[in-house]
């Protein structure tokens, strides 16, 4: 009985045993179940918050977004995006209209070549096909994914500037005609005197040749002011023609031999130029080159020598060097070499580089000097005048000349 007793009474403890542990673990269970609500109803209020945050953040960017549209439509110059693989990805209109279509996914180096032509004064800007003239900027993206292309519209800057180009041109033109009328007065009134001398029965036939002489010095003489002058008026407008190398070089040694042959110079040709047939203007880059030499025969002094040579620097690019080891220039001058009417010389007429740098110019070139005092100096011409559609020498099956000469 006893034992019952006792079996039934470890059985209860047991069973309160149990409850009481159930108990426990549902307080535990009851007390996990309040902290996951508290934590879940701030995580929905966190959640709430990022998303409204997030919303907002949207609708300010495509606030942004849209203004940026906005501004991009009124901007007066075209913009152009591309992507890393230099395809135009987005545009605003005045660039379709700029270039016109198709646009979007087109390789930018097509749509270049297609609508935009170079331009040889200045490799900044382009011209479009109805003749708008644009600048051209370009800006790499900061993650390096591609660029941005801007088009501004310089047609209107560019005339003005023309404007004032030609106001400052006709100031110089009334200048240069104050400074003519001295400079053609002076040798005029010797060749009336030498040709009123050549009348009397008197004078020997010695003397009769050496007055037709000077009379023919300073007749050559007013032929190059006059020139320069013409030239300088028309301000780098020069009709272009096609003309022979060889026989530019041959009018240059016939000027220079008659030069060189009154004194001690000596002056030295050397031709490696491939092609023969030039584009431009042969009397005006005479005229610029003999002013050059002319420059280089006033700087001589006792065994003076003159060097010109010409190069074919690319197909359509022709290179004229002119070397002199005579007093050579000062860097003050060197400076003002190109301004006109600025001169050293007591009776120049500061005219004579101005027309070089005016004829180099109309034929979209440059021309540089480098001068060393008391060493010589030389000047180098980059003419881009090699008629490339005219076969050179040397695809004729002919060898390239490489002629040499000199006058002494």
């Amino acid at each position: 009985m006893n034992t019952q007793i006792n079996s039934q009474s470890l059985k209860t403890e047991k069973l309160t045993d149990a409850f009481q542990l159930f108990n426990e673990l549902s307080l535990n269970l009851s007390e996990s179940y309040q902290g996951l609500q508290t934590q879940v109803a701030t995580l929905s209020k966190e959640l709430t918050a990022a998303r409204t945050e997030r919303l907002k953040t949207l609708i300010e960017k495509e606030k942004l977004a849209g203004r940026l549209q906005q501004i991009l439509a009124a901007l007066p110059a075209a913009v152009i995006v591309l992507n890393a693989s230099n395809q135009v990805v987005d545009c605003n209109e005045i660039a379709v209209k700029y270039l016109g279509e198709p646009l979007i996914g087109q390789n930018w180096s097509a749509v270049v070549q297609r609508s935009l032509i170079s331009i040889f004064d200045n490799p900044h800007e382009r011209q479009l096909r109805d003749g708008t003239r644009v600048s051209v900027t370009q800006n790499v993206l900061n993650n390096e994914s591609g660029q941005i292309i801007l088009l501004s519209d310089v047609s209107e800057l560019r005339s003005l500037q023309d404007m004032v180009n030609q106001q400052k041109h006709l100031s110089a033109m009334g200048e240069m005609v104050a400074s003519m009328a001295h400079q053609v007065r002076t040798p005029l009134s010797t060749a009336i005197l030498y040709a009123s001398q050549m009348n009397k029965a008197s004078v020997p036939d010695a003397s009769r040749i050496k007055f037709s002489n000077k009379i023919l010095e300073r007749l050559h003489y007013l032929e190059r002011q006059v020139n320069d002058m013409l030239i300088f008026a028309k301000e780098g407008r020069l009709a272009m023609d096609v003309f022979s190398l060889q026989h530019f070089l041959e009018r240059i040694d016939e000027n220079m031999h008659e030069i060189a042959s009154k004194g001690n110079l000596k002056f030295v040709v050397s031709n490696k130029v491939q092609a023969d047939v030039m584009l431009g203007n042969e009397d005006a880059l005479l005229g610029a080159v003999m002013n050059l030499l002319n420059n280089a025969v006033d700087a001589q002094t006792a065994n003076g020598e003159i060097s010109m040579m010409l190069d074919q620097r690319d197909q359509t690019s022709l290179q004229i060097r002119i070397q002199d080891n005579g007093s050579g220039i000062d860097e003050q001058t060197k400076q003002r070499l190109f301004e006109p009417f600025y001169t050293t010389k007591v009776k120049g007429t500061g005219l004579g580089l101005a027309v070089v740098d005016s004829v180099v110019r109309a034929h979209s070139g440059s021309v540089k000097c480098d001068s060393k005092k008391g060493v010589g100096t030389l000047f180098t011409l980059i003419l881009p005048c090699i008629n490339q559609y005219i076969p050179t020498l040397s695809e004729d099956g002919y060898q390239s000349m490489e002629n040499s000469y000199e006058a002494v």
